[in-house]
């Protein structure tokens, strides 16, 4: 559902959804977040995708079991596990609750609207 992953995205980053057309017979919807656009498109006539691969355990994390790209990440700056409580409250899913990964710097990773894996990584004020 391209139309509700947009709304996810614009609600989860704090992002606008600032275009919703048609491309080749599919719906694209264009969601700005904080300057980066990210363009969601939904199934065109006679495609046929396949279901999302389920996350894997491996070293303690849970991961896709897949070839090709895994994950994006976004940094958080600011009150990281402010942020991770809040968007919790949203009812994000969390594959991989905050850690901190070495003294100073944490990471989480959440699931997004269609099962996409998306790395949350502390961010430090310049």
């Amino acid at each position: 559902d391209p139309k509700a992953a947009a709304k996810w995205y614009a609600d989860v980053f704090g992002g606008e959804i600032v275009s919703e057309d048609e491309m080749r017979g599919a719906p694209q919807i264009v969601v700005n977040i904080h300057g980066v656009r990210m363009i969601i498109r939904g199934k065109r006539p006679g495609e046929a995708p396949e279901n999302n691969h389920p996350l894997q355990q491996f070293d303690g994390f849970k991961s896709h079991n897949q070839w090709g790209a895994d994950h994006f990440g976004l940094k958080v700056v600011g009150d990281f596990a402010g942020y991770c409580s809040a968007i919790k409250k949203k009812g994000v899913v969390f594959a991989v609750d905050p850690l901190e990964i070495r003294p100073g710097t944490h990471i989480a990773f959440i699931t997004g609207p269609d099962g996409e894996t998306i790395e949350l990584v502390e961010g430090k004020s310049k």
